[in-house]
């Protein structure tokens, strides 16, 4: 199992796990599709991968990855996930489910409550304090620039308070004070980027005189701020967010995705904006599926957050759109989300409003119908990226027309869908004034250059090949998923009977948990099974046949597991029969005749029990 810190009582452990979903564990960051046989399954949020193999079973509350091996219960997801530590991890589901956790303690006293959480939750604790701080002093007479400044683009109490808006007061250590009586220490506060140290030493605000945006993770946590400059004489940046934290990651923050994320799944598309006023302008008028960066570019990152939800791969597709501004930095943007956009499957637009203008500028021009409409008319990215590249060159002489073609095949050459591929090509052609098959040929050609450049990818394990390891693997998992059911009768067919290194490794294992007799079943049981394989290979094998569907429909019957393990007998000992006749078939019967006899009464025996097993095993899988 895990280290437990803390040492949470081990039955409080168990309630969390019995009363904690699975599913709605990693469908806060996981887009999860039905995948049969009551599994589920989505983008793996541990690797990068084009197809899902990010498997959940929501019977046994376990999740697996047949991509990267992976796997666990809801405490294990939320540990590699959010990177808690088991005790963090029990006491956020514990949260969540209304538990109240009881924890030993080193002596005689009774267990009681926990005296302080690991970090991750103090500096989140540090943070919804603050959020509450900010936001009573959003309505006090110091906050009036603030107000107006919301008011002025469209927003009033209602969305102000919608969306945590808050305000840092001209003090400089006003909220240091009070999240130091409220119990926090200063390291925690500047560990948490919510203080700083003066060059006196003292602990001050790192934010004051500021409109300041809470800027949440996925799950809704506050885990920093952006804040906006107010007043000419703050020399300051327009814009300042929290520094980089222990908790706070800027290049995989999205603003506005705790409120966007279900949005963004149900209508299998996201929003990029540039900033805060653009997500509620943008949400505000109807389009809730908005987001925008924090302080940095949208990058592989965002991208990789962005594909979990809309679950985007090579048979589910999502469409990212892009509202950058049309100026030249908006355009150059746009081309570098395109070339990051190659590492993207779903369809990605870029949508420009008329004038320019921003869409919390276009809101308030032209009203929320205007830019629904601006985003209703995006524009294929490829498009927007070759206009702009084709624009640079003098398409009135040959130099420029073949320089332009030479820029431009390679974006048509990086178009992921193959059969769009000669359609672009064809349409180049004729922007460019050109015979196709020049254009043609410089597409091909690049195409050519990618496909050197590129490193060819690991091949993918593949299903079982053997009939044989099938049964095995169906044998292992009837005692991982069903042990109640498997019980006595798969504990007494031995691991002699895996012809597969590995497989026989779980065997061993189950049999070094105490088998499957001792088993309820649960995650706690695959847990233990885990933890008594040594094999690296089988310990992610373990989490693999945890969630694998079994070869049945309906419900697991006593019949199927003696059909299965029958089957698994009767192949070890057609293997043990080959061998024997052929070590027969060797032998001189006459001058090794005891050992020859002695060989074949052996044989006789095994076709016997062979027969016997044909029999029990007569059935389909």
């Amino acid at each position: 199992m895990y280290a437990v810190a803390g040492r949470v009582k081990d039955e409080d452990i168990a309630v969390v796990r019995d009363r904690t979903s699975i599913v709605d564990v990693i469908s806060e960051t996981v887009t999860l599709r039905s995948a049969g046989g009551g599994n589920m399954k989505g983008l793996c949020p541990f690797h990068d991968e084009k197809t899902p193999s990010f498997n959940v079973s929501p019977d046994r509350n376990v999740y697996f990855c047949h991509g990267c091996g992976q796997g666990g219960d809801a405490i294990k997801f939320l540990m590699d996930a959010e990177h808690l530590s088991f005790i963090e991890s029990v006491e956020r589901l514990a949260g969540k489910a209304g538990i109240q956790l009881r924890y030993d303690t080193d002596d005689s006293r009774p267990a009681g409550p926990r005296p302080q959480a690991g970090q991750k939750q103090r500096l989140l604790a540090a943070h919804a304090t603050a959020v509450e701080f900010y936001r009573e002093q959003l309505g006090t007479p110091g906050a009036r620039k603030a107000r107006e400044f919301l008011a002025e683009r469209g927003f009033g109490r209602d969305a102000a308070e919608r969306y945590g808006c808050g305000f840092a007061p001209d003090s400089w250590d006003a909220l240091s004070k009070h999240l130091r009586l409220t119990g926090f220490t200063a390291e925690e506060l500047v560990t948490a980027g919510l203080s700083k140290h003066a060059r006196s030493g003292s602990l001050i605000d790192r934010f004051r005189r500021r409109l300041l945006w809470p800027i949440r993770d996925v799950t809704g946590d506050v885990i920093g701020f952006g804040a906006r400059k107010l007043f000419d004489d703050d020399d300051g940046p327009k814009y300042l967010n929290t520094p980089e934290t222990p908790i706070y990651k800027k290049s995989h923050v999205l603003y506005g995705l705790d409120h966007a994320k279900r949005e963004i799944a149900k209508r299998g598309r996201a929003v990029i904006v540039e900033g805060y006023t653009d997500v509620m302008a943008c949400h505000e008028a109807g389009e809730p599926t908005a987001v925008a960066t924090c302080g940095t570019a949208f990058g592989v990152d965002h991208i990789q957050v962005l594909r979990r939800l809309l679950m985007d791969s090579d048979s589910f597709t999502g469409e990212i759109i892009y509202t950058f501004d049309g100026d030249a930095a908006g355009q150059k943007a746009a081309l570098r989300a395109f070339e990051e956009d190659q590492r993207f499957v779903g369809r990605t637009f870029i949508a420009v409003s008329p004038g320019n203008m921003d869409p919390c500028e276009l809101r308030l021009a032209r009203g929320d119908l205007a830019v629904r409409d601006m985003i209703a008319g995006r524009e294929p990215l490829v498009d927007f990226a070759l206009r702009h590249t084709i624009g640079r060159f003098d398409l009135d002489t040959v130099e420029g027309r073949v320089e332009a073609m030479r820029k431009a095949a390679p974006l048509v050459a990086k178009i992921k869908d193959r059969e769009k591929r000669p359609e672009y090509a064809r349409k180049l052609a004729g922007d460019l004034g050109m015979d196709l098959e020049p254009v043609q040929r410089a597409v091909n050609n690049a195409l050519r250059g990618e496909a050197a450049a590129q490193q060819p990818a690991p091949r993918a394990k593949g299903a079982p090949d053997s009939p044989q390891r099938l049964v095995e693997r169906e044998a292992l998992k009837l005692a991982l998923q069903e042990p109640v059911l498997a019980g006595p009768m798969f504990d007494a067919v031995g691991a002699e009977n895996y012809g597969d290194a590995v497989l026989q490794a779980v065997r061993d294992a189950i049999a070094e948990a105490g088998g499957v007799q001792s088993a309820t079943g649960g995650v706690v049981w695959i847990e233990k099974v885990r933890d008594a394989c040594t094999d690296m290979g089988g310990q992610m094998l373990v989490g693999e046949l945890a969630v694998e569907p079994l070869y049945v429909d309906g419900q697991v019957e006593p019949r199927y597991v003696q059909v299965t393990l029958a089957r698994l007998q009767s192949g070890a000992v057609a293997t043990r029969i080959r061998d024997l006749k052929s070590k027969v078939q060797r032998l001189n019967p006459i001058s090794h005749r005891d050992e020859y006899f002695a060989l074949a009464g052996e044989l006789v025996s095994l076709e016997q029990q062979a027969r016997a097993l044909r029999n029990q095993a007569a059935g389909e899988m």
